[in-house]
């Protein structure tokens, strides 16, 4: 399903576990939101508890039309309210990492040095050359999540955001065909939104907001966000040093949005971004963001179908290498 700014979609009103019926109806009672501010913030996505909590004041500022102290006092509140500023224990922390959902690749050995799979409640930063199978590996873990979690799925839906035009319906059919699937309900679970520019980039993480909340409850909730690829626009619209304080902080902004989007909602974040000699576009900004960044690399020369994978960051697992192949099935050993 493509939409250009808004989506088509029948999906349900409910909301994930944390902006559940107080925590989503409550926004009014906070100190200092009246009707009108709790109204501006509803309209900019801040229906829930949840969201305010995990907001910056400076955000809440702009939107509200409040002052910084008012904004704190307003999250400080909502963090109580939503339980996210509580310390925990590293032995509680590890066993929150143990139980956090991945997505198989569908490469065992791609699997293994990523810790299991793509991780939800992350982004995962990949990138490359030309040709290098960035794509091809989003355009896998887009059939891989909608199989049943015994199989290495979520059982989940995806929302592309599509800033090159590069995602191709047709590759999904035929992963999904030779994975067993019903290749129109494997598509009709994926939203393709086309970033015209930066700006409507932005706009599009806002709308695939909207739907992940709206569709939480539903039986095949969003799982899975690919932004494909990341840098294009902002490359193509900051050009110079000039603009690059502005550029930094744009994209600062969208990653923040993405992180955000992946915690509340345990939605595994999928970006993919270009290389030139092996160093990644966007310099230390998106090294810092990223959860996990891996770096793929053609494996021989011409159509070669065989990738080679190196795990560069990670917050608990070892640099490492993988390498498997581009077939009819997506990836594979």
């Amino acid at each position: 399903m493509i939409w250009e700014g808004i989506f088509f979609s029948e999906v349900t009103k409910e909301v994930p576990d944390m902006m559940e019926t107080d925590q989503r109806n409550g926004i009014d009672e906070l100190p200092g939101i009246d009707s009108v501010t709790a109204q501006k913030l509803r309209e900019a996505g801040y229906d829930s508890i949840g969201a305010i909590a995990v907001a910056s004041p400076m955000e809440l500022k702009g939107i509200a039309g409040i002052s910084e102290g008012t904004a704190l006092k307003i999250i400080r509140a909502a963090r109580k309210i939503a339980f996210v500023d509580i310390f925990i224990s590293a032995e509680e922390y590890m066993k929150k990492l143990q139980s956090v959902d991945k997505i198989s690749t569908g490469s065992n050995s791609l699997d293994s040095i990523l810790g299991g799979g793509i991780w939800t409640e992350s982004i995962t930063e990949v990138f490359g050359g030309h040709r290098s199978g960035r794509t091809q590996l989003a355009h896998a873990l887009a059939v891989m999540v909608q199989l049943p979690k015994d199989e290495g799925g979520l059982r989940g839906s995806v929302i592309w955001i599509d800033t090159e035009n590069t995602f191709n319906p047709h590759r999904i059919r035929q992963i999904a065909e030779n994975r067993g699937l019903d290749p129109e309900e494997v598509l009709g679970h994926i939203y393709i939104g086309r970033a015209f520019n930066s700006n409507h980039q932005l706009l599009l993480i806002e709308r695939a907001e909207d739907l992940i909340r709206e569709n939480a409850k539903s039986d095949r909730p969003v799982r899975l966000l690919v932004v494909d690829s990341i840098p294009a626009h902002f490359r193509r619209e900051y050009v110079g040093r000039r603009v690059l304080a502005e550029r930094q902080q744009r994209l600062a902004e969208h990653l923040s949005n993405l992180h955000r989007i992946s915690e509340l909602y345990r939605v595994a974040v999928l970006i993919t971004n270009d290389a030139s000699m092996g160093r990644p576009w966007g310099g230390h900004l998106l090294e810092a963001t990223s959860t996990f960044r891996l770096y793929l690399r053609k494996k021989g020369s011409g159509n070669s179908n065989r990738v080679v994978a190196r795990l560069i960051k990670s917050p608990h697992l070892p640099e490492n290498e993988a390498m498997f192949r581009i077939t009819e099935r997506g990836i594979e050993d």
